[in-house]
């Protein structure tokens, strides 16, 4: 084979669904491995809400906007096929950022060995970008202290799973807030949640307050939505809210109105957004964090895994629609 499929983005989301008209499947040559360098074939693909941000045209966010007519980004898993590198053989297992393709040559930079014994869509589920998201939000921006009471929404995603476990081994009561039944039954009777809530039902602020009974010490966010009102007038003195995502505004053109400043100044809360490119430098460390927890069986996780690489293109939607159930991969 002298080609490989590679998906370019070509367009900015304009709100609503995500479609083929926002990308262009093309074929390129495969590069020469130069010296220095190596020569990987993904097998898996991540899809992850922080893709509509890197589509968006904004240049003042936490990372560039990909750039129109190049290969849309997104972070993968994959073989080392060939190599010019003295530190990368063939046969290595790397994860890093590879974008939507099925080749990528690489200097190195970016990309790290995987030696833990588990399966590609067990390593992107849990050490790549959810499992470092949830240990950096919950550990170094909650906070987090034994005995306190946690809520988490988009409990049942990639990250939200993550954080829930990560703060139960820790000792803390966790409360999830999710949008079906079936969720709400996984994070409750596999995951070991304390309570859930469907963010879709009715009475949320007194099924909060009984699920929450010492109130709310940490609030890690990944939606937004209405619920996140009842949220904050739950929380504790001296509470930590972790802002990671908020897919429910993504596709709108104007974001829903955030909770009242009255209550944060009331209850002296600290409220800090992050994200990972800020942390590149810090994997190491956070997977230091966090391997332990998984090696001891003390992480579960589902994953929801689409065929072929052109699948990506609508199956970003699900995040939309909440039809994905676990963490969304791709495999090419």
């Amino acid at each position: 084979m002298t080609t490989y499929t590679a998906i370019n983005l070509i367009a900015r989301p304009q709100g609503g669904p995500i479609g083929p008209a926002l990308f262009d499947v093309v074929q390129k040559k495969l590069p020469i491995v130069g010296q220095g360098e190596f020569l990987v074939k993904q097998s898996h693909m991540s899809l992850d809400p922080a893709m509509f941000g890197w589509m968006s045209p904004d240049p003042d966010s936490y990372i560039p906007p990909v750039e129109l007519g190049t290969v849309m980004r997104s972070s993968g898993i994959g073989e080392v096929v060939e190599s010019n590198h003295p530190d990368f053989y063939v046969g290595d297992r790397v994860m890093g950022m590879m974008g939507w393709q099925q080749y990528i040559l690489s200097n190195g930079a970016g990309l790290n060995k995987v030696t833990v014994p588990l399966t590609d869509e067990t390593i992107l589920s849990i050490f790549a970008l959810p499992g470092l998201t949830a240990t950096q939000g919950l550990f170094n921006v909650g906070k987090p202290k034994k005995g306190e009471t946690l809520v988490v929404s988009g409990a049942a995603g990639s990250v939200g799973s993550i954080v829930g476990q990560l703060a139960k081994a820790e000792g803390l009561r966790v409360i999830g807030i999710v949008g079906t039944a079936d969720k709400a039954d996984w994070i409750v009777n596999e995951l070991g949640f304390d309570g859930a809530i469907n963010y879709k039902s009715e009475n949320l602020a007194e099924q909060l307050a009984q699920l929450t009974p010492e109130g709310i010490d940490i609030y890690f966010e990944n939606t937004g939505g209405s619920i996140q009102h009842h949220v904050v007038n739950r929380m504790n003195a001296h509470g930590r809210i972790v802002v990671c995502g908020m897919i429910a505004d993504y596709p709108k053109a104007q974001p829903d109105l955030a909770p009242s400043w009255i209550p944060i100044i009331k209850k002296r809360l600290t409220i800090q957004g992050f994200t990972m490119p800020d942390h590149f430098g810090d994997i190491p460390q956070l997977l230091e964090k966090l391997t332990p927890y998984v090696m001891q069986g003390k992480i579960k996780h589902r994953s929801h895994t689409l065929e072929g690489l052109e699948s990506a293109i609508t199956g970003l939607n699900f995040f939309f629609t909440g039809q994905n159930k676990g963490k969304l991969i791709v495999k090419l």
